[in-house]
This record gives C-alpha cells, structure tokens and sequence, in this order.
C-alpha cells in the first residue's frame, strides 16, 4: 500500500471522529486509539511504540476536535461554565503529569487499563443504572479530587475526558445534554496538556517514525483534524434532538464494543 493511500484511512477517521465527538462529547480518543493502532501496526511505522503513538497522536487530534464541539455545543447553551471552571486546573496537573510519565507503562498495561474502565462505563451506561435524585455536584476538594482523577486516566487512555466526565456529571444529576457539552470544554484542556506531555515524554525516544514529536504523529494529526472540525458540529447538533435513551445506548455500545477491539489487538 503505497504512502498516499494511507490518507484515505485518516480522512475517514476524522470523519468518523468529529461527528461522535460532536454527538457524544467524547474528544473521539475512544474511537481513535484503536483505530490509530490497527493503521500505526499496518504501516509497520515502529515496532514497539505503536500504543503510545496512537495515545499521543489521539490526544493531538482531539484539540482541533474539541474546539469545533465547543463552539457548536455552546451556541447550544449546554456548556455549564461553572463547573468547567471549577475542575479543570486539576484536570490539568493530573493529565500532564500521568502523559509525561506514560512510558513507564508497557502497551499491555494501558491495553488492559483502557478496555477495563471502558467496558465498566459502558455496562453502567447501557443498563441505564441511575444516580439517587438527591445526589448533586460534590465540593470543590471532590471536584478537584474528581478532576486529577479524570485528568490522570484521560491521559493514560486517550480519552479527552468524555468518557469519564460524561457518567459522572450524568451521576450527579446533570442533564445529559449539558454533561455533553460541558464535557467539550474540559476535553480542551485535557487534549491540550496531554499532548504536550507525550511529546515531552517521546521526545528523546528512538524508533519512532518520521514527522513525529515525541509520541505524536504528525501527518495523522493534520488529516484527521483537518476533517473533524467540519463533521463535529453536524455531531452536535443532533445531540441536542436525540432522546436521552438513545444517546445512552449510542455511548454504551461504543465504549464496549472499543474495549473489546482493544483487547484484541494485544492479547
């Protein structure tokens, strides 16, 4: 397969990857680890680099993603600011701190890592397993406990964030919708100072291809943004039309069907 063709497969991701970051506030790094895996093992791009490749490259991506979501889901008022501001200075030191020191976790460990909370998200989402009525937004020390956690395993899995801050915010109580879009701003941050720790964390690494900085695929990077940020408000948009129950079940069978792909790949 010559260098040109593998365009075609990023384009597409990006695609992909825009609408459900859109729809579901998710960043798409769920969907991208996988995917960016399968295509890093396919090129034969490094031997024994490719997961933390595909991390650093999925949380790249996810800026360009992210912003685009943003922007659609706040014109949509559903961005609840109070609660962005409030936890995202932890999300910040927990995701830059488990990104720069993700190397000392082996591929298999971060597999495993990745399709265990993605599977355990997905059960409790499908089931539609509801939080007690009186049960609302912990203080501001359980937020920012909340935050570095959020912010720690988003780094380690490449999530953006949505997948953690989604059931949570829906646990306490918060309207789906505007779990949803407040996930999209705190997905920002969380993108934006991961990939800063892959690539400071790569950058003396041998063996990675060319173009990359530090665990971050370039040419991926462009290509799958390039076309994210035209597809993740058509994503948004239809978040705010869809009933509750089916955005549920979009996100659970999503995450579980991720987790059981990953899993797959390494065992």
């Amino acid at each position: 397969m010559g260098e040109l063709a593998w365009i075609i497969p990023y384009l597409g991701l990006g695609l992909v990857v825009g609408f459900f970051a859109g729809l579901l506030g998710i960043g798409g790094g769920g969907i991208m680890v996988p995917v960016l895996t399968m295509l890093f093992v396919a090129q034969g791009l490094t031997d024994i680099h490719h997961l933390h490749l595909a991390l650093g490259t999925s949380l790249a991506s996810i800026v360009v993603t992210s912003m685009s979501s943003l922007r659609s889901h706040h014109k949509h008022g559903a961005v609840q600011w109070d609660i962005v501001k409030t936890i995202v200075p932890s999300v910040l030191i927990g995701t830059f701190l488990l990104s720069y020191f993700a190397h000392y976790f082996s591929t298999l460990f971060l597999a495993i890592l990745f399709s265990t909370f993605m599977g355990y998200v997905g059960i409790q989402m499908f089931l539609n397993i509801k939080p007690k009525p009186s049960r609302k937004l912990p203080g501001i020390v359980g937020m920012s406990a909340t935050g570095f956690g959020i912010g720690g395993l988003s780094a380690l899995v490449a999530i953006g964030g949505g997948m953690l801050v989604v059931p949570f915010l829906t646990w306490c109580n918060i309207k789906i919708q505007h779990a949803i879009g407040t996930s999209a701003a705190i997905g920002l941050p969380i993108a934006l100072a991961g990939s800063l720790g892959y690539m400071l964390s790569g950058w003396d690494v041998k063996g990675l291809p060319a173009y990359s900085v530090g665990y971050v695929y370039m040419p991926a990077v462009i290509l799958i943004s390039a076309v994210s940020v035209f597809t993740a408000p058509i994503g948004a948009k239809l978040s705010h039309r869809l009933p509750v129950g089916v955005l549920k079940k979009i996100f659970a069978v999503i995450l579980l069907g991720l987790a059981y792909k990953m899993l797959q790949l390494v065992l």
